[in-house]
């Protein structure tokens, strides 16, 4: 191990010593395997006695490498990171007793992290007899528990077998620090995205010391390499002890993204290039093709499908440099009688996007919503509720009328700041909660268009004003649509019929994790122009509702824009994503529609050309809009 470390970390061990922050040296178990594949091997199957082994060889190669004589190096570590893309060391899944003593690496989500404590490893002890010294290491396979040693340990010809001793006090500054390090226990979940339906994710510990702790908290992705080891607590000899396992972990690293959870290949990121280059003359029947492959089970609703589908794309953050940043995340809420399909899109957007959390008002408490504060033992762990799991992605909540009014208030904070601010139990926290919120809910009775979105949906004004837009599904009776709907279930029809061939749902959920990331679109003066000049004429409005025509108006409607943008695979947004966003708003405004035909959008099928009813929507947004092509 120490010619391996000589030989391929030789330039990282020297700066080492230099560096203050870090005692640990991250090591490729691939440059390992180039090495010696049997050392890799060993390393791999019998993990608890070669990590230390790696440990005492980093230490000796320390000394020899840079000469020093000092003990301050005593502390070094190996981190092992970069496990072979193999199914038996790279899990999804929580591993079994089987597997105790392997090297693995566990990808979850930080749902419970524990406070950052200080840990005795270790004890020196005195004999009283032979006036010898020894050491006592703490068990981890006893919850760090130092037991008392039943005889003489000091080094020695021959041992006194003394059982008479007591430990050493006043040791020095340096031996006083390698005897201490700081300890954390944090819970690492399955992903549910990653689960089979009706499957309880399940959760393992995972014990973090030294330099590990404090990196990750609660709604993090979490990637773990570590050792599973078996922990119980001491009992008497006729009871028998509850084993649980653990991960003693030996790197982590915090997932950025949600759209890493997903396989964009080579072919895929081609055949999309190819898709547009073939659609390059009419984009817009292109961008028709990839609506219709958003729920395709529900017939028409040609504008719910886009607007669900640009706010799981969402817009571009931005942040200056005195740290204010406005979100790119956008908020949809879905208002409609019963039968609409309001839940069939929510399940369908939480299948879509690898993170996501779907959950239901009805019980949801604000805890359950944000974090709860749990009691282990003597201390408090905070827990991660559901805006704070679908960190990077999206929470999906049903019924959302359902909750107790005095918990609408919690996800204010979420929706707009992206955080939730946390003062319980004496823990003072900010934990991220950078996700979309795809809500629906019933009205409060039967619809009333003359009134506002507040009294009909019983929902408070700031609340309101953070959705980025509100569809109203009013479940009327109309005998042309009903007739088309009823075909539609009873025939067994899917879109190809209606000449709209869809993608399938992973060449969708790919194309999705890859706009979000790859591109990143920029307004253009035209596009602003359109924005600027609608959200100036709904302020001026008599009729305008006071809880939809705030600042977040424009804000939304340029995280629409940008949406639209990455939709049709740009990087700039032009006046077409304008008009789209314009029109998207339109169908909340009702009564307050500068269009004219706002009741009726959400009715509307998809069109037999695509472009020419583009064109015909620009000419009118435009023209109402007081703008000259």
């Amino acid at each position: 191990m120490q010619l391996f470390l000589e030989s391929c970390y030789s330039a990282e061990i020297k700066d080492l010593l230099d560096d203050e922050n870090t005692s640990s040296l991250a090591v490729d178990l691939g440059k390992v395997i180039e090495f010696n594949v049997e050392l890799a091997q060993t390393i791999l199957d019998r993990a608890t006695f070669c990590l230390p082994l790696f440990n005492v060889a980093l230490v000796s190669a320390l000394r020899k490498l840079t000469g020093t004589t000092t003990s301050s190096v005593d502390g070094a570590r190996v981190r092992v990171e970069h496990l072979p893309n193999h199914p038996a060391l790279q899990r999804t899944k929580m591993p079994g007793s089987e597997d105790v003593g392997h090297l693995l690496t566990i990808s979850g989500t930080v749902i419970r992290t524990g406070m950052v404590k200080m840990m005795e490893t270790q004890k020196r002890y005195a004999c009283l007899k032979c006036r010898g010294t020894f050491i006592v290491r703490a068990q981890l396979e006893q919850y760090n528990y130092i037991p008392k040693p039943a005889r003489c340990l000091a080094p020695g010809e021959d041992y006194c077998n003394s059982n008479a001793f007591a430990p050493v006090e006043g040791l020095d500054a340096l031996e006083a620090r390698l005897c201490c390090t700081d300890y954390q226990e944090i819970k690492i979940q399955e992903q549910v995205g990653r689960l089979a339906l009706g499957t309880i994710p399940r959760s393992i510990v995972v014990i973090l010391e030294a330099d590990l702790v404090d990196i990750l908290k609660s709604g993090d992705s979490a990637l773990v390499t570590g050792t599973l080891v078996r922990r119980w607590r001491g009992e008497s000899a006729c009871d028998r002890p509850d084993i649980a396992l653990a991960l003693y972990a030996t790197s982590v690293s915090a997932g950025t993204s949600g759209g890493s959870l997903v396989s964009i290949t080579n072919d895929f990121k081609l055949g999309f290039r190819s898709f547009w280059q073939t659609h390059a003359s009419a984009p817009m029947r292109g961008r028709d093709i990839i609506v219709a492959s958003m729920c395709p089970q529900v017939y028409g609703l040609y504008y719910i499908k886009l607007a669900v589908l640009l706010i799981l794309i969402g817009g571009v953050a931005r942040a200056d440099s005195s740290g204010l940043r406005v979100r790119g995340e956008a908020h949809l809420l879905l208002v409609g009688d019963p039968g609409t399909a309001k839940s069939q899109f929510l399940k369908y957007a939480a299948k879509l996007i690898p993170r996501s959390v779907l959950t239901t008002g009805i019980g949801s408490t604000s805890a359950g919503l944000t974090v709860t504060a749990v009691r282990d033992g003597a201390e408090w762990q905070l827990e991660a509720g559901a805006l704070v799991l679908a960190d990077r992605g999206i929470c999906c909540i049903d019924e959302f009328g359902s909750i107790r009014d005095a918990e609408k208030g919690t996800v204010l904070e979420a929706m707009e700041q992206q955080s939730i601010s946390v003062a319980k139990a004496g823990i003072v926290c900010k934990l991220n909660a950078r996700c979309s919120v795809l809500a629906a809910m019933n009205p409060k009775s039967k619809y009333d268009l003359e009134s506002s979105l507040a009294i009909n949906t019983a929902l408070s004004s700031p609340l309101l004003s953070r959705f980025d837009l509100i569809l109203v599904m009013l479940d009327s009776p109309n005998e042309k649509w009903d007739n088309r709907v009823s075909s539609f279930i009873i025939d067994g029809q899917n879109m190809d019929d209606e000449g709209h061939p869809v993608w399938q749902f992973d060449e969708l959920q790919a194309y999705i994790a890859y706009v979000k990331t790859s591109i990143h679109p920029v307004s253009t003066p035209d596009s602003e122009r359109v924005l600027t000049k609608y959200y100036q004429i709904q302020r001026q409005r008599d009729s305008a509702n006071a809880s939809r025509t705030t600042i977040r108006l424009l804000e939304s409607l340029i995280r629409l824009s940008q949406a639209h943008a990455r939709l049709m695979f740009r990087d700039k947004v032009l006046v077409q994503d304008a008009v789209i966003a314009v029109v998207l708003m339109e169908t909340t405004m009702l009564s307050a529609s500068i269009l004219g035909f706002a009741n009726d959008a959400l009715r509307t099928t998809f069109p037999e050309d695509s472009q020419n009813f583009y064109q015909d929507l620009e000419t009118l947004v435009l023209q109402r809009l007081d703008i000259s092509k």
